[in-house]
């Protein structure tokens, strides 16, 4: 019986010693027993000894993997078949990302070289703004001279006020100004026929400043409530002008044109919703209060975010043509001096093409402004009407004169191009007869130089080309002298 039982324990150890997975614990445990014992190390998945595998990767926990495992792990990852990847893409966002880093594997031993991370750049100092970096207003005019032709009354005012606007930034409680003496806004009213250079004046103004400027249209504002943007979408332009920075947008200018357009409608029993209704929702903002407006759109809705925005610091600049003004300015100025020994002729201003330059506050009001409104633009200035003597030195001395531009089109032909004098006189004519300012000058030239453009890519022996006043009046026409021809 004792044999008995001897055998049968035998068995059943045997049997015991046959289990597949106690093998692999006791295999497990044996090769943990060596690495302890300062002997040789496994792989934790594959269990092959460190003298066949190589160098093994150490990974946090205690654990060691063979370069063959890595990479066969990485190679299910990346196959889009294997199962592993199929699961991690029907995870939640961000549940399937492991930063490698994090678990401290660094390199993984060389595999698969990583590139570094690129360094975070170190947040810039935000400047502190001072009365050093106000550019003085004959530096501001200077700039505009190199763009813009005459209108030097408009570029001396735009320039001082947008110099006093730096300095009423600098003197907000906010930035430092503690003397209890608040600065004004200085809002402008621009007035002057079309294509004598408003909008062109801002343009330029805001490429040389620093400061945030929107351009905006009056024509398609209406009272809240009504087809149309909203007053706050002007705000919403400069917000977005200014990157969506609130506190950048507050210290920006607003040029809002075609103003005149939302004159006060005469004779009407309708509502006027884009007229008197838009300059009394205009009184909020150029006087200055909080307003909120949308990030990234022009009307409020439930799917866009709003960011409040201070209009006190904001600078705006309102231009418009106001058509047939001049008439409201010769009745006023006909009235005053139509009776007695010293009365004038009644057409006494029917040449001055400056007539207004003798705009008042009252002829504004006549033409449909409401005095609100004009009270929150207390400078207003007009621009000269455009002269023939103005033409020509707008067609060639501004930085980028039309001239200029034509003349290196044709540079790239290897050709050089030339205007005589006459040829600029008869430019100027044909402009001032159209009657829209220096914009006709460009369908001018357009016209007949499309014959040039398009005749002297075909000859390569062309060298230089003469625009003469024959050929603008289509009498003649241009001169071609030929490369290597001795005039």
């Amino acid at each position: 019986m004792e044999n008995d039982t001897t055998i049968t324990d035998d068995l059943k150890d045997s049997a015991d010693s046959a289990d597949p997975v106690e093998d692999a614990k006791e295999e497990k445990e044996s090769g943990d027993r060596k690495e302890s014992d300062g002997g040789e190390r496994f792989c934790s998945m594959c269990r092959r000894p460190e003298s066949f595998t190589g160098t093994l990767i150490e990974i946090p926990g205690g654990l060691h993997v063979c370069r063959d495992c890595m990479q066969k792990s990485f190679d299910n990852i990346m196959n889009p078949n294997s199962q592993l990847n199929r699961m991690m893409q029907e995870l939640p966002p961000n549940m399937g990302v492991i930063d490698l880093s994090s678990l401290g594997i660094g390199n993984l031993g060389g595999l698969g070289d990583q590139q570094p991370k690129a360094a975070k750049k170190p947040k810039k100092e935000q400047k502190v703004f001072t009365m050093k970096d106000v550019p003085a207003p004959h530096k501001i005019k200077a700039q505009l001279d190199q763009y813009v032709i005459g209108q030097e009354r408009a570029k001396k005012i735009m320039s001082v006020a947008v110099y006093n606007h730096y300095k009423r930034i600098l003197n907000d409680p906010e930035n430092g100004g503690k003397d209890g003496i608040e600065i004004e806004k200085s809002n402008m009213l621009m007035i002057g026929p079309t294509g004598s250079g408003k909008t062109y004046l801002v343009q330029t103004l805001a490429k040389l400043l620093d400061v945030p400027l929107a351009l905006t249209d009056a024509t398609s504002l209406t009272e809240a409530g009504y087809i149309g943007d909203d007053i706050e979408s002007v705000v919403s332009k400069l917000l977005a002008a200014a990157g969506n920075d609130v506190e950048k947008a507050e210290h920006g200018i607003i040029f809002i044109d075609e103003i005149d357009k939302i004159a006060k409608k005469k004779n009407t029993n309708q509502r006027d919703v884009s007229g008197e209704a838009v300059q009394q929702g205009l009184l909020k903002l150029l006087e200055g209060s909080e307003v909120e407006v949308p990030v990234g759109a022009t009307s409020k809705n439930a799917m866009v975010p709003l960011q409040t925005v201070n209009t006190r610091n904001i600078l705006f600049i309102c231009g418009g043509a106001f058509p047939d003004l001049e008439n409201v300015v010769k009745e006023r100025l006909n009235r005053s001096s139509s009776m007695g020994f010293q009365s004038e002729l009644r057409d006494k201003y029917d040449g001055d093409k400056n007539i207004l330059a003798k705009v008042t506050t009252d002829d504004l009001r006549e033409f449909g402004m409401i005095p609100e409104f004009l009270g929150r633009l207390p400078i207003v200035f007009s621009l000269e009407g455009l002269s023939e003597d103005m033409l020509v030195e707008i067609l060639r001395e501004p930085k980028n004169a039309i001239l200029k531009q034509y003349k290196k089109l044709l540079a790239m032909d290897e050709v050089k191009l030339e205007f005589d004098d006459g040829a600029l006189r008869a430019i100027a004519k044909k402009a001032l007869q159209k009657e829209t300012g220096a914009r006709a000058l460009r369908a001018i030239i357009e016209e007949f130089m499309m014959d040039i453009m398009y005749e002297i890519p075909k000859d390569d022996n062309i060298g230089e080309v003469i625009i003469t006043k024959e050929y603008v009046e289509r009498t003649g026409a241009p001169r071609i002298i030929m490369r290597g021809a001795v005039e």
